[in-house]
């Protein structure tokens, strides 16, 4: 570990996780860097989690507020949870044992815009920050740090906090310096100026974190890996979704709307967008970059066959075979793979400069479409919006995805009326489920209606979609814009949870 703490100050506040945890009190607000399982803190979560679990046996109270850049690990926010070490936790979760304890109202759960969170802190909207735990990939000589496999809000967590505990983990390759973009311009209103970021692959701030030596109370070494989750194999549906908008983007292209290089893609996390970037590996565009939040295995193979020349984003989401292969092959990435704050990957005035074409999950849309990405059956958060507001309301294009129904076809996907509403009908331009898609640009609502109806919702539900627009519209002479009949708008959900789906 000596060749990764060169900083001979800094490396004379080594010291065990146990001792790390003791400096954080009950009460304290924690942030913490991690992002999509990458770069969270391996060793002082888990002597935290003991610290409240002995704190608790000895009838004291202990529970910490704990901010992130986005998901981490269990082995951070589930040991967290499982302790009851959490009072309060943002701005976005994945943990089961987080998710049970968030909606039993044990844990409070603030659900913010990736892009706010970093700007929120430095307003002032959050409070103060006592503590930050960061991982990082070494300390130099001179104290800047190498940030390891995600940035997330880190440079905003060790700019605010009043106490800053360092991991240094080994198994971070030390091959990452040079791998950063982290922008230090960052000032407040009335005294912002524009982010002269104009293409994808442009570096506008530096390759390190900074941290003021007098803040850091102490260093822990690690050696562990991230969390590197399998990637589900892509079914039927994931590949027909992928086709679907493959052959859209080639639509696009034909009427001159998407040069032939497309435009800088973002993809959210999971099996579909994975299955997109496999069917762009076997389609015809070449030169595509991306400007994203996470690299997924599918943005690796595209960047391996050539297809595209460069990645911009915040943290990796590999799977094991996806992280070997980067490490194996890391010196032929640097270059065309640049990590940067969140606050600048989901910008908004960026994203819309360079004219993103953003592609993201959902768990429900209505027929007007209104989409539901964050709740089940309107009251139970899943995980959080994430950056899918940052990107879908400022891409040139958008695309949402899902298959058309859940729990084994017994929930529609498209429904009459989304029992949460995260991203407006203003907001949502094309939907995609394996039944189809649907352009919703130019229409009105009830043109809305039944081309979402008609091209994405499954065959078994459609009659009830058809009927249910021609009663509302019967029933509203008047009202015909948008027409609703609530009451059983409403009951299209509480059906399902009669008979027990939650």
């Amino acid at each position: 570990m000596a060749r990764r703490i060169l900083d001979p100050v800094l490396a004379g506040r080594v010291m065990s996780a146990d001792d790390a945890a003791a400096l954080i009190g009950h009460g304290d607000s924690l942030g913490i860097s991690g992002f999509t399982g990458a770069g969270y803190p391996k060793a002082v979560p888990a002597a935290l989690a003991r610290r409240a679990e002995a704190a608790h046996a000895a009838g004291e109270e202990f529970r910490v507020q704990l901010w992130s850049g986005a998901s981490t690990a269990p082995e951070v926010d589930g040991l967290l949870a499982g302790a009851h070490a959490l009072s309060k936790r943002l701005p976005y979760n994945s943990d089961p044992t987080l998710r049970g304890e968030i909606n039993s109202g044990e844990v409070e759960y603030v659900d913010a815009h990736l892009s706010h969170s970093a700007q929120h802190m430095w307003f002032g909207f959050y409070g103060s920050l006592d503590v930050a735990v960061v991982e990082v990939t070494a300390i130099l000589p001179n104290g800047l740090l190498v940030p390891s496999s995600s940035v997330g809000n880190n440079k905003t967590w060790l700019d605010q906090a009043s106490k800053v505990i360092l991991e240094v983990n080994s198994w971070q390759p030390r091959e990452f310096e040079g791998f950063h973009d982290v922008y230090y311009g960052t000032t407040l209103p009335p005294h912002r100026v524009p982010l002269q970021l104009t293409t994808s692959m442009q570096r506008i701030g530096e390759p390190y974190l900074r941290v003021d030596p007098a803040k850091v109370v102490a260093v822990v070494e690690t050696d562990a890996p991230d969390r590197n989750s399998p990637l589900k194999p892509l079914d039927d549906d994931s590949r027909a979704m992928a086709d679907l908008l493959v052959d859209f983007l080639r639509h696009e292209v034909a009427h001159g709307r998407v040069p032939a290089e497309l435009l800088p893609l973002q993809s959210g996390v999971g099996n579909v967008a994975n299955a997109v970037m496999a069917g762009l590996l076997d389609a015809e565009f070449e030169r595509m970059t991306a400007y994203t939040e996470v690299i997924q295995d599918g943005l690796l193979d595209l960047l391996d066959a050539g297809k595209l020349t460069g990645v911009s984003a915040t943290s990796f989401g590999l799977s094991l075979e996806g992280a070997r292969r980067f490490m194996e092959n890391i010196d032929s990435y640097k270059g065309r793979i640049l990590l940067r704050s969140e606050e600048i990957s989901n910008h908004p005035e960026i994203v819309r400069r360079l004219g993103v074409i953003a592609i993201n999950g959902m768990i429900e849309a209505d027929i007007y479409g209104n989409v539901n990405s964050t709740h089940v059956m309107g009251s139970a958060i899943m995980n959080g919006i994430g950056g899918s507001g940052d990107f879908a309301r400022n891409a040139f294009l958008n695309f949402f995805v899902s298959p058309s129904t859940a729990k084994g076809g017994a929930i529609s996907s498209i429904v009459p009326f989304a029992s949460h509403v995260d991203h407006t009908e203003h907001d949502v331009q094309v939907l995609v489920t394996e039944q189809g898609l649907a352009d919703l640009r130019g229409l009105s609502p009830r043109a809305r209606a039944t081309r979402i109806i008609e091209s994405c919702a499954h065959p078994d539900y459609r009659e009830q979609l058809r009927d249910y627009v021609a009663r509302a519209e019967a029933a509203r002479p008047t009202a015909r814009h948008t027409p609703h009949l609530l009451t059983e708008a409403l009951g299209w959900h509480q059906r399902f949870l009669d008979t027990g789906h939650m």
